[in-house]
């Protein structure tokens, strides 16, 4: 039987994946939201909850954020940088010094102990602008790993909450002409000690390849393929069968880190992934044992049109 989740459950603060509703953007943000509808079709996410974006506006507006932040961005100049990252400041120092509502903290920490039983998590940030079909806002905002204990996931809610206010996010979001958009929620979500992780892209987004996908992959975690710390294994890959069309192999000592079962195995994945959103996705993954974990996934923005 679908779970539905009670309209009570929707105006909680916290919410747990299984509880969100199938369009719960406005609540969860583009991150919660996908995490969201992939765990309710039983896609192997990671368990974890939302900080809500309603949660966060109401942190604003008893701290005195909203009118801090009109106040410093009306008739910004987000070309002179010294006045953007003045501003910035401003409204980072105002939301990291405040504390959270006991009401909120409560909620927070009752769900990370249900979540985390003392073992570590991942606090990530989920904006409601971010990952839609037409802006990427992906890495705009922060994700922090290897989280022990409520008193530091209450410290990185409010942490990830000040870098929706980064010069350069803010810069974006004045791009994209929603600068005043501040919904903006939280996921914490179990931490994944990965031996594999990497992306996934369900069409090659370079070469418009429509026939192929697209897989990296490296070991351990995948902040360190982002960062540059390791160059991932490149392959490209037959929709239809996951056979190698392309292979770049960076490390002959190491040797290849993903073995034929398993780009079969993200192959596979790849296609009821688009199939399930409609859309050509852009996919964050690891591997655990023998467990295929999904930790995001998103339209890719830069696909040119098929044909």
């Amino acid at each position: 039987m679908e779970h539905r989740a009670s309209l009570r459950s929707l105006a909680e603060p916290v919410i747990h994946f299984g509880n969100l509703p199938a369009d719960s953007t406005a609540i969860a943000g583009g991150k919660g939201a996908s995490l969201g509808r992939m765990a309710a079709a039983g896609l192997p996410v990671p368990p974890g909850f939302v900080v809500s974006a309603a949660a966060f506006h109401e942190f604003l507006e008893s701290c005195g954020g909203i009118e801090l932040i009109e106040g410093l961005t009306s008739g910004l100049d987000m070309e002179d940088a010294d006045a953007l990252e003045q501003a910035a400041n401003l409204i980072r120092r105002l939301i990291v010094s405040t504390p959270l509502p006991a009401s909120l903290a409560h909620a927070i920490r009752t769900a990370h102990d249900d979540l985390a039983h003392g073992e570590l998590v991942a606090v990530r940030s989920s904006a409601v602008s971010e990952d839609g079909t037409t802006a990427s806002f992906a890495g705009q905002q922060e994700t922090y790993l290897n989280v022990r204990g409520a008193d530091d996931v209450l410290h990185r809610v409010r942490e990830c909450w000040a870098s929706f206010f980064s010069p350069r996010a803010m810069f974006y979001r004045a791009q994209k002409a929603v600068l005043g958009d501040t919904r903006m929620a939280v996921v914490v979500q179990e931490m994944i000690q990965a031996d594999k992780s990497g992306v996934m892209f369900t069409v090659d987004p370079i070469r418009n390849r429509h026939e192929c996908m697209v897989i990296e992959g490296g070991p351990g975690l995948g902040e360190a393929i982002v960062s540059g710390e390791v160059t991932p294994d490149h392959y490209v890959v037959s929709r239809r069968d996951g056979s190698i069309v392309e292979a770049f192999i960076p490390d002959d000592e190491r040797g290849r880190v993903l073995t034929e079962a398993e780009l079969n195995r993200l192959q596979r994945l790849g296609v009821r992934l688009e199939a399930f959103f409609g859309s050509p996705q852009d996919v964050e993954w690891c591997i655990r044992g023998d467990e295929l974990l999904l930790l995001q996934s998103r339209p890719i923005t830069t696909l040119g049109s098929h044909g």
